[in-house]
């Protein structure tokens, strides 16, 4: 074999190794270079939990993990016997409150009136006859019959009955008109205060009754029938079916075409089929978040967003947790 044709061999398997070659990356470059990214969110839905302010005894669950409650309807009832003690101190604390101040409203009893027009009708007696006998002393004072002294004595017993006449006075005025105005206000203030206290204690009972505020579905129920609740705990979960949308972690660079507004195609495993959704929240995640670092290329590194999108159109059968898929960015 000659030189000649030696070289023409090499040069021929050299560009059919090189056809062999660009052939093979092409196929690879379109069959697995143009596969499509793919974004997976997952359906998330409004959850709002039940819970009391007073502490108490689960009686009863009037519904189950799975019903569908409306607004209104009773989900639980509680015992709580502290509640009812405190109720029975606040209803006679109202009682006494409202007595004193219809006592201060209506005054004194009668009797009590009647016994202070009798003083005072003593006094007003007593007042006559000291008036007489000083003026009879001072007559025989000025006659010169009479001494200094005993003019002084009928003097001062003249003005001591007429004080003694004008407390009693005082006594049957007060007797007759009453409390006076600070104290009638002072009563009426008492059982405000103590109606306050029932309204209060009356809150605290309507709490033993929990009923739904939205209607949703039943997702979780946490204590068990007898079982002790502290104040503010977890009762139950309620799921707001009526608000779904769907939550997707992008990052900046497949962003396109997802402006608050936008509406987008995602592909729901669960039903095998598309649905259409409309982006209304998108925020930053932060440094904490995933990030893809495109430094070392000498670019820049990715930030993760995260992004929420509503059904443009209410679909059957969605459920939290379901997944979505958004292909070909």
């Amino acid at each position: 074999m000659s030189a000649k044709t030696q070289h023409n061999n090499i040069l021929l398997a050299v560009i059919g190794f090189t056809a062999v070659v660009i052939i093979v990356a092409m196929i690879g470059f379109f069959a697995f270079g143009r596969e499509p990214e793919i974004i997976q969110g997952q359906v998330e839905v409004t959850e709002y939990r039940v819970s009391s302010k007073v502490p108490g005894r689960v009686l009863e669950l009037r519904v189950k993990e799975g019903d569908y409650v409306r607004v209104g309807d009773t989900l639980v009832i509680l015992d709580a016997p502290d509640v009812r003690a405190k109720m029975t101190q606040a209803q006679g604390a109202e009682s006494a409150a409202a007595a004193m101040d219809e006592m201060a409203r209506n005054g004194a009893r009668r009797e009590q009136v009647r016994g202070a027009y009798e003083v005072l009708q003593q006094a007003k007696a007593g007042l006559e006859i000291a008036t007489k006998s000083y003026n009879r002393v001072q007559r025989l004072f000025d006659e010169g019959v009479m001494t200094a002294q005993k003019r002084d004595e009928a003097f001062a017993n003249y003005k001591a009955m007429e004080a003694q006449m004008k407390a009693a006075q005082s006594q049957y005025d007060m007797a007759r008109n009453g409390a006076r105005r600070e104290e009638k206000l002072a009563a009426a203030a008492q059982v405000r205060r103590a109606q306050g206290a029932v309204a209060e204690v009356n809150s605290y009972i309507n709490e033993t009754v929990q009923t739904a505020q939205t209607a949703g579905e039943v997702s979780e129920i946490y204590p068990k029938i007898g079982e002790l609740i502290g104040t503010g705990s977890p009762i139950m979960s309620i799921s707001v079916m009526d608000d779904m949308w769907g939550t997707f972690n992008v990052r900046e660079d497949q962003l396109n075409s997802m402006k608050v507004g936008d509406e987008f195609v995602a592909f729901v495993p669960a039903f095998n089929k598309d649905v259409k959704l409309k982006v209304y929240y998108m925020k930053d995640e932060g440094s904490y978040a995933v990030w893809r670092a495109t430094k070392a290329n000498g670019q820049f590194d990715l930030k993760t967003f995260e992004v929420k999108a509503r059904p443009v159109e209410r679909v059957e059968g969605l459920r939290p947790g379901m997944s979505l898929i958004i292909k070909d960015r």
